[in-house]
């Protein structure tokens, strides 16, 4: 059946149309075209995303033609035996463009999200994303992606998580398919959230078995009472709204208290692990009902002698789902983890234990009416255009303008994103970015700060900030997991407030100061005058 005849079952009058407001009258034929499902609207059974449309042979909700086939296929298959020829095979033009979400009908393997082995390869190599001694599933680039509760998906977009960070794309789809896994990513990369979500997900999901039996799920364990606060906090901010309650188990608040709050029904504990072997050993409680033990900063907790109070927690649980997050790996932290876990998955996010190296700055000097050209010298050359790139600008007009011109005048293609589009919109952007579409991204500072991007190999700051410590974040993103970035800075007079910080900044990174900023009458700091050169110049 060819392609023409597919879609014209798809327009017929028992497939629906949930978008009202659709801006294309046409079918969706790659899963890759169709947009990312909001909280609370249907998804596709095969891959996901919004399901725009009702497939008139089984009522299942589907996002494309793509889904369709993939949807009947998989029914056939069910259907007759694999020595049997499948009648009437849908077929689609085959395409390598979407290697974020296909449906699982794959020739050469796929993993469980639909992936083939080397799609799920090349992803985890952007990603800077490593797997070793075992297999999960594939790194997702959405959490609408990995079957969430509405609600969490609701309060996981209130708290500002947009995209998954790398660790979160690969540790969160492991997690909730019940893999133990050690994880090894650094500091601030998003390893709460890739433990909690799984959590507040497994526990809401249980809330219908457990009506009457509110025995806790799941305990985490921190190796500080600061870390267990800051836990919890954000698991009740991820968890607001759902069947889910927290207890904080930590020293310096009375037990009897923290004792009455578990017994009166939790699903999460949080706590230090001296506190809580005090919890098991003096006030027997029964921790056999615990599904998932997360050990959160590994190396730390060895550092500290924590090992043998975390074996003894352990001990007492029931064959649990194991999950360890580290900032570094070492012999010991996988002997650890090994000693609790036996098939045990390790991810790597990032270079294990390589330092981050600082990102590479270049000052340019050049007057405002010229800075559009300069960025266009840069994205056309050869030598010091390193894509996927993201130009910041001051305000959100100029940075829709300043896209459109890149894309007309260097044919590279390139789009804006500021807080004036819809989270949808910095969604799909966001994604085509990341799977490479898109090389050039123009921003303002909303990604600056709370969006996180990977694979940025290069950061244009087109207008300066207004303030230092905003310029250090931007060109942060240049940062890619231990590789060496690069940032490219245009200066000018309008920036002369910042000239002193700036030329701070650029020396203490080994940077070439240019001519022009280091020569200017503002770079040089105002002599001091003491209280008694004042009266004297005024005659007092």
């Amino acid at each position: 059946m060819n392609l023409t005849n597919h879609q014209s079952e798809f327009t017929n009058p028992n497939i629906r149309n949930d978008d009202g407001d659709d801006d294309s009258d046409e079918v969706k034929v790659r899963c890759w075209d169709q947009r990312e499902a909001e909280p609370g609207e249907p998804r596709c059974v095969i891959c996901g995303r919004y399901g725009e449309y009702i497939c008139d042979e089984t009522d299942d909700d589907v996002c494309s033609l793509e889904c369709k086939k993939n949807l009947l296929e998989r029914i056939a298959k069910a259907k007759f035996p694999s020595t049997l020829p499948v009648p009437n095979p849908i077929r689609l033009p085959v395409t390598d463009e979407c290697i974020y979400v296909k449906g699982s009908g794959s020739e050469n393997g796929s993993s469980s999200c639909g992936l083939s082995d080397k799609q799920t390869a090349v992803l985890r190599e952007r990603l800077d994303v490593s797997v070793k001694c075992g297999s999960v599933p594939a790194p997702v680039l959405s959490f609408s992606s990995c079957n969430l509760p509405v609600k969490l998906l609701q309060n996981i977009e209130s708290v500002g998580y947009e995209v998954p960070t790398p660790v979160q794309m690969q540790a969160i789809p492991a997690a909730l398919e019940g893999s133990s896994l050690l994880v090894s990513a650094e500091t601030g990369s998003g390893k709460t959230a890739s433990y909690l979500i799984p959590i507040i997900a497994r526990c809401v999901n249980s809330s219908c078995d457990r009506l009457t039996e509110k025995k806790p799920l799941a305990m985490v364990l921190t190796p500080t009472r600061e870390l267990c606060v800051q836990v919890e906090e954000e698991a009740k901010l991820l968890g607001k709204g759902l069947p889910f309650k927290t207890a904080l188990v930590i020293g310096g608040d009375a037990m009897a208290g923290q004792v009455y709050r578990i017994q009166q029904g939790v699903e999460l504990i949080v706590g230090t692990p001296g506190r809580l072997v005090d919890l098991l050993t003096k006030h027997d409680m029964e921790l056999d009902s615990i599904s998932i033990f997360v050990v959160d900063e590994v190396d730390c907790m060895l550092q500290r002698g924590f090992c043998d109070q975390v074996m003894e927690l352990f001990r007492a649980l029931s064959y649990p789902q194991v999950l360890m997050f580290s900032a570094t790996m070492s012999a010991e932290v996988e002997k650890t983890a090994h000693s609790m876990a036996k098939a045990l998955v390790i991810v790597f996010v990032g270079k294990p234990n390589k330092p981050k190296i600082a990102v590479k700055q270049i000052a340019i000097w050049v007057e405002s009416k010229h800075k559009k050209q300069k960025l266009f010298d840069i994205l056309m050359s050869k030598q010091h255009f390193r894509p996927p790139v993201v130009v910041f600008v001051a305000s959100r007009l100029g940075a829709d303008l300043l896209a459109e011109a890149i894309s007309v005048t260097t044919k590279i293609k390139a789009l804006s994103i500021h807080g004036e589009k819809s989270m949808g919109e910095r969604r799909k952007i966001i994604r085509g970015f990341l799977m490479g579409e898109v090389s050039v991204l123009v921003a303002t500072g909303l990604l600056g700060r709370g969006v996180v991007l990977v694979s940025v190999r290069q950061v244009i700051v087109f207008d300066l900030p207004n303030s230092i410590k905003e310029y250090v974040h931007l060109i942060g993103r240049a940062s890619r997991h231990g590789e060496e970035g690069n940032a490219i800075v245009f200066i000018n007079e309008e920036n002369k407030k910042l000239f002193p910080e700036i030329v701070d900044v650029l020396k203490s990174a080994g940077t070439v100061v240019p001519k022009e900023l280091a020569n200017s009458k503002y770079t040089a700091c105002p002599v001091s005058i003491n209280k008694n050169q004042k009266k004297r110049k005024h005659g007092g």
